[in-house]
């Protein structure tokens, strides 16, 4: 069980914090983050996230899957890019995002399991300035 007096972000967990019952877990809540290490700055690009394969039940599925985007010297961070809602049985927890970046940075995806919690995963990206 949770520790109550965590803070949220250590309720997160990520496919190298999980232990004990959430170790056989990992594979399946460990959001994918498919995208470029590095682009062009203000060009878009295509980044996925995926999750799974998980099950698609209305007892036991993936709720929603949000993206931020920490920007290097940013005072204030991090920048939320995208949130998307899904519906259990209708929906599969996989999402496309077209996006612009200024600054290289770290990508987050965080995505909600109704019956397994808070799972993340980041990915680093570099911008080149044109």
């Amino acid at each position: 069980m949770a520790d109550s007096n965590a803070n949220l972000g250590e309720l997160i967990l990520t496919y190298d914090t999980a232990a004990g019952e959430a170790l056989g877990k990992k594979e399946n809540h460990t959001p994918k983050i498919d995208a470029p290490d590095a682009v062009d700055a203000d060009k878009a690009f295509e980044l996925k996230v995926n999750v799974g394969p998980h099950p698609n039940t209305l007892e036991h599925s993936i709720r929603w899957i949000e993206i931020y985007f920490y920007e290097e010297g940013r005072p204030f961070n991090p920048i939320m890019l995208s949130r998307v809602e899904l519906a259990p049985v209708l929906s599969e927890p996989s999402t496309v995002l077209k996006a612009k970046l200024q600054k290289s940075g770290v990508l987050h995806a965080v995505e909600y399991c109704n019956l397994h919690g808070l799972w993340s995963s980041k990915k680093e990206i570099k911008v080149h300035k044109s």
